[in-house]
């Protein structure tokens, strides 16, 4: 049985094109007609595109474990290729594995390689490639942040010189889309194991300069083996961090595109001459998140006073400024394919706020929260405004900023309540297993809930669609009233681009078209 046209019409996620904000914006090019003629438009190929993104650290790696930020992501897609993809309406497509079948129990899945593909140095890819590559993100010592969705993998054999066969502990009906997160690429292996040092891939684009937290460049390579992608002769992608150069160097034509862009200001933005800007909603979401394991945060009723002490409206009223969509303590949007719509709002409410502190025990509370644009575009005003909100409810919330760089080495995952973005998954089990399951490397609340653990489990394997969407709708109301993710909007991906760029229909599964701009956008 080949799976594949079956996958292709099971949507994870879906397109929701461009939402909101349009009164806002004046002048903002409106994406959903103009993607429309675009997309008609013939790709060409040549130039050099210069990219600002507001993400990259000192500390960024070539080793696809370790990506954390937009930047890598970025960069994994342009310099990799993958098993899967996400196409531009959310549906699952072939890359590297040009189809897959799965045991009727979908605990047995075997992946049939494209032929014809070569890593950028030479070497053809081979089964092999695969298994030391995905062998890279398991095992106990692995500190990958996709070790979670390669756990249930038991074992993985070849077959020929083509196929490769996954076995897993239980049923998932969703695991050809494990393959299209950005860690999981497909690197040459080298005496069995991943070689990720010599900066080889067998994407679009090949590797010519990496100074992290500066700068990659690539140049097109022209052994792909699809020739319907990556127009571009070079890229060079730059982390800029500070939000006004971005913009500057955008107004000035010195780059083609950023991300990141300040809401307050996207107005005036968006009416300058040749400057275009996509609002895109999707799975994103901004949130500040607490360690569940250390106190006050251990309490559930502390952690309900926070949530009862932020004002969501206001929120997205000021640091959205429209482009977004209420949250409600749990990361599954409107968006994704099992999102359950009846699960009560949780509100502002400072009374009720002080009753969970009372029922802690506490007449009052002192907690700090730490920010940095670098967690999402108006991270510290944001925490201000929480700051401002909390104050009636008897909460004394201390901002502690903190420095850009070196935000996601030294601040997130360590600091006990943080802000925090996520650009979402294309299932509701890989953001689940990936942020909240016990044990992920990426829970950042390190929340451990017995019964959330066991639906998680249960619904990846489950076949039925009514029971699965029951499960997943458990595991919302869990997160929600239990968790330790204070979660108050979805953001919208927002990004701008000179109208030098062209592109087709924007995907909305993660930031800038998916982040794979590289391969998909061209000049005019």
């Amino acid at each position: 049985m080949n799976n594949n046209k079956i996958w292709m019409g099971r949507r994870g996620i879906t397109r929701r094109g461009v939402l909101g904000g349009a009164a806002v914006l004046g002048a903002t090019t409106l994406a959903a007609p103009l993607t429309a003629n675009l997309a008609k438009a013939q790709p060409k190929k040549g130039g050099l595109i210069r990219v600002a993104k507001g993400h990259g650290q000192t500390a960024d790696t070539l080793d696809p474990a370790t990506f954390v930020n937009g930047f890598n992501v970025a960069f994994s897609y342009g310099l990799h290729g993958f098993l899967t993809v996400v196409g531009t309406d959310g549906s699952l497509e072939p890359s590297l594995a040009e189809s897959w079948e799965a045991s009727p129990d979908a605990k047995i899945w075997s992946f049939k390689l494209r032929p014809g593909v070569t890593f950028h140095k030479g070497k053809a890819l081979a089964p092999e490639d695969v298994v030391a590559s995905i062998n890279h993100h398991r095992g106990d010592d692995s500190t990958s942040a996709a070790k979670p969705l390669v756990a249930g993998i038991t074992n993985i054999t070849t077959e020929g010189n083509d196929t490769v066969v996954f076995e897993l502990e239980s049923g998932n009906a969703d695991f050809p889309f494990v393959f299209t997160d950005y860690h999981l690429a497909i690197l040459p292996a080298k005496d069995g194991k991943m070689d990720w040092q010599s900066g080889d891939g067998c994407g679009a684009y090949e590797l010519v300069q990496f100074d992290p937290g500066v700068v990659a460049q690539f140049k097109r390579y022209g052994g792909d083996w699809n020739q319907d992608r990556g127009y571009f002769d070079e890229v060079e992608m730059l982390s800029v961090l500070d939000l006004n150069a971005r913009t500057a160097a955008l107004v000035s034509g010195e780059v083609h595109s950023i991300d990141k862009l300040d809401l307050k200001t996207i107005g005036l933005l968006g009416r300058r001459p040749g400057i275009e800007i996509n609002s895109v909603a999707g799975p994103q979401y901004y949130t500040f998140a607490a360690h569940t394991d250390s106190a006050p945060y251990d309490d559930l009723n502390v952690r309900m006073a926070l949530k009862h002490a932020i004002n969501r409206e206001e929120m997205i009223e000021k640091i959205l400024f429209g482009h977004g969509t209420i949250g409600n303590d749990h990361p599954i949007g409107p968006s994704y394919r099992y999102h359950n719509p009846d699960l009560p709002q949780t509100p502002y409410d400072p009374d009720k706020a002080k009753f969970h502190l009372k029922e802690a025990g506490l007449d009052s509370l002192k907690v700090t929260l730490s920010a940095a644009d670098a967690a999402f575009p108006g991270a510290v005003d944001a925490a201000v405004l929480y700051q401002a909100s909390s104050k009636p409810a008897g909460i004394e919330l201390e901002v502690n900023k903190v420095p850009n760089d070196g935000y996601w080495a030294d601040v997130w995952l360590k600091h006990p309540f943080c802000a925090v973005y996520w650009g979402g998954r294309p299932t509701e089990d890989q953001i689940f297993s990936t942020a909240y399951a016990d044990g992920a490397s990426w829970n950042e609340t390190n929340w451990s809930n017995p019964q959330f653990n066991e639906l998680l489990v249960a619904a990846r394997a489950e076949l039925d669609e009514d029971k699965r969407r029951a499960m997943y709708f458990d595991m919302q109301e869990l997160v929600a009233t239990d968790g330790g993710s204070v979660l108050p909007m979805f953001a919208n991906f927002v990004f701008a681009n000179s109208d030098k760029v062209a592109h087709g229909d924007m995907a909305s599964n993660f930031d800038v078209d998916g982040e794979r701009w590289m391969e998909r956008w061209w000049f005019k």
